[in-house]
């Protein structure tokens, strides 16, 4: 790359310090300008602990002339934030959900049609892990695809993991039946500490039923500890006319009818550190996947200390440089990532009325 990415991040939680991670990890590809913060306090204490230049003045992010502006706020606010970046005229590469309803998804689609540039970091399908199954997928071994049991993601997340592996275009038409259930269940991990109390509290559990127009069916399964839980695994199954993939492994018949296997091979390294956050000083860094003597994946980055996470994140990062720049397509179309908001939405409708929502045309399917 000829220079660094500058870029500028809004908001100072949880989500907004992957980004200060990725900029120390690469800092040979990423200049973090400025961390806005709404209070000085913080600014002061973030400069501090974290080594990074931080600021409460917009005024000052606007003179950096950063190449884009990341929002990273509470999902309840992404979209109203991301709007008043994208009026102050800089491209926005946005948190996700895009929005929480659908008067703000189109609103944001109508930015989008006067040629604001906005980026939702919709960054599952850059695992690593995703990189290396969507390749393997896009071989046909197993297509047509008809049913998908997806327990991997939540809401929007899993909506465009579904879409992918199912390959279903947006806007397909769909109908959702949708419950919750509640489990008493031991807690092990939040996103800052570890317990070792032996608590137990009631978790949500969601069921679904995606149905598509053309008879692609997903079951959506969705737990709200699996992302952190030791005891709460995520796991897929991907079933077509000539076989499936369950996680790692795909199985096919070959034109003979002859059955063949084919193994995910992960090459990875243990990362440990000194951050007093558990979930970050102990993780799997994944350096190639490859299936049998193909690769499928190789660590853009080399050997930086990213999560597969952080990784998807820092690939977005340089997508959405060469898009703001000319140099690149649209990573993430700005339709897809308001799909996924809307399949989330409906998805939430479901539950709570517990009745079968059928899915509408909206302003981006046209």
């Amino acid at each position: 790359m000829e220079r660094k990415i500058r870029f500028i991040i809004i908001g100072s939680g949880w989500r907004a310090l992957y980004y200060v991670r990725i900029a120390k990890a690469l800092k040979d590809r990423f200049e973090l300008c400025a961390l806005l913060c709404r209070t000085k306090e913080k600014a002061d204490r973030f400069k501090v602990q974290y080594d990074i230049p931080t600021t409460t003045s917009i005024e000052e992010c606007v003179a950096l002339s950063p190449d884009f502006v990341v929002v990273a706020v509470d999902k309840a606010h992404i979209a109203a934030v991301s709007i008043e970046w994208i009026q102050r005229g800089f491209p926005v590469l946005s948190e996700t959900p895009a929005a929480m309803d659908i008067e703000t998804l189109n609103t944001l689609w109508s930015y989008h049609q006067k040629g604001c540039k906005q980026i939702v970091n919709e960054q599952y399908l850059l695992y690593p892990s995703n990189i290396a199954r969507t390749k393997l997928l896009s071989k046909g071994l197993l297509d047509p695809r008809d049913y998908l049991y997806l327990s991997l993601a939540h809401e929007y997340h899993g909506a465009s993991l579904l879409r992918e592996f199912l390959n279903i275009k947006c806007g397909t038409p769909f109908t959702i039946n949708a419950k919750a259930f509640s489990f008493n269940t031991r807690g092990t991990l939040s996103r800052y500490e570890h317990f070792s109390d032996q608590r137990t509290a009631l978790k949500n559990r969601s069921l679904a039923l995606f149905e598509f127009e053309g008879g692609k069916v997903c079951l959506y399964d969705f737990d709200s500890e699996q992302y952190r839980s030791p005891i709460r695994s995520s796991s897929f199954k991907l079933q077509g006319q000539k076989g499936e993939m369950v996680n790692d492994v795909l199985s096919y018949l070959d034109d003979h009818n002859d059955p063949h296997t084919i193994n995910l091979i992960k090459e990875s390294r243990i990362v440990t550190n000194d951050d007093p956050n558990p979930n970050l000083n102990h993780f799997k860094e994944i350096v190639s996947i490859k299936a049998k003597d193909e690769v499928l994946y190789e660590t853009p980055f080399g050997l930086c200390g990213l999560s597969e996470d952080e990784t998807a994140m820092a690939l977005m990062m340089e997508k959405m440089y060469r898009y703001v720049t000319g140099s690149g397509e649209e990573p993430y179309p700005l339709k897809d990532a308001l799909e996924d908001a809307y399949m989330a939405i409906l998805l939430r409708k479901a539950i709570e009325t517990n009745e079968t929502i059928t899915s509408e045309t909206m302003v981006w399917h046209k």
